[in-house]
């Protein structure tokens, strides 16, 4: 294994990455070493690491290289542990494959393997939208504790490819109020553990046609960050779960970093939900491998 790697930094409305092209599958981090390079302190800093890889070069990537798809996201938490999926930093992947010229996104967008399935990722005129594909709701979802909070509150589950347990606050007061900074405890505790989203609906919450949301979230194996892609999908489909029938398919979700799209489309005939926000390449280097 190589003492340095070239690395660039990227990120999706300040939820950031540590990415390295590593085509061939040579490098076998360990989570320590991931977890070094995300330390905002002694290392690069990142709430995780995108590795770029062909999808024959890595076993979890066998399904997709059957069905042709080149290039896999191994998306690794702050933390070193593994996730199934990224919604900010698959946007953030695919154009980081148009910039290196590893690959070119055509008018369909660009099929990219994950721990979740193929994801398909298009240009849009903000930035790009990933198709993070049908979702599961959960009703028995566990009850949610968290600082700041005077009760436990009930939450909703919603699987997007990985799991989240969304909360509704009734309003900006009790959201801004939370401390983040300790994880939220659920019960009963899912086994593989769950990103905690808690979101305020705006007031009216349809506006021009488009329902409006404000979130912060807590992410399994990183903490509290700027905004978290799949979970915004989620808080957006939990809010129009709630909503009912009458609920609109076009969201607007506003994080601490920003602003991200949420559209409800049916595709093969099952309704997907896709994600729509910038995507930014902010610089590269070297780095030195703990």
């Amino acid at each position: 294994m190589p003492g340095t790697v070239t690395f660039t930094k990227g990120h999706g409305t300040g939820n950031d990455f540590v990415i390295i092209a590593d085509p061939d599958g040579a490098l076998a981090l360990t989570d320590d070493q991931v977890a070094a390079l995300c330390d905002r302190r002694f290392g690069i800093g990142a709430d995780g690491l995108l590795r770029v890889v062909r999808s024959r070069a890595i076993g979890e990537g066998a399904a997709s290289a059957a069905a042709g798809v080149e290039w896999f996201m191994d998306y690794r938490n702050a933390d070193g542990s593994k996730a199934e999926m990224c919604g900010n930093g698959i946007r953030v992947f695919a154009h980081y494959l148009a910039e290196s010229n590893l690959a070119t996104i055509g008018p369909e967008g660009i099929a990219i393997g994950t721990r979740a399935g193929v994801k398909t990722v298009a240009r849009t005129a903000n930035g790009f939208e990933a198709d993070l594909g049908a979702w599961i709701i959960d009703e028995d979802a566990p009850t949610v504790r968290a600082r700041g909070l005077s009760v436990a509150r009930p939450g909703l589950g919603i699987d997007v490819g990985n799991p989240h347990v969304v909360v509704a606050l009734p309003g900006r007061d009790e959201l801004d109020a939370l401390e983040l900074s300790y994880q939220p405890v659920l019960d009963p505790a899912p086994v593989a553990g769950a990103n905690v989203e808690f979101v305020v609906p705006a007031d009216p919450l349809v506006q021009d046609g488009v329902g409006v949301i404000r979130m912060r979230v807590f992410e399994r194996g990183v903490g509290e960050t700027l905004s978290c892609g799949t979970g915004v999908g989620a808080a957006a489909l939990a809010v129009r779960h709630w909503a009912g029938t009458a609920a609109p398919d076009a969201w607007r979700v506003d994080v601490p970093g920003g602003t991200l799209g949420v559209r409800v489309l049916a595709v093969a005939g099952q309704l997907h939900a896709l994600l729509s926000g910038p995507a930014v390449l902010v610089y590269s280097g070297e780095v030195a491998l703990a």
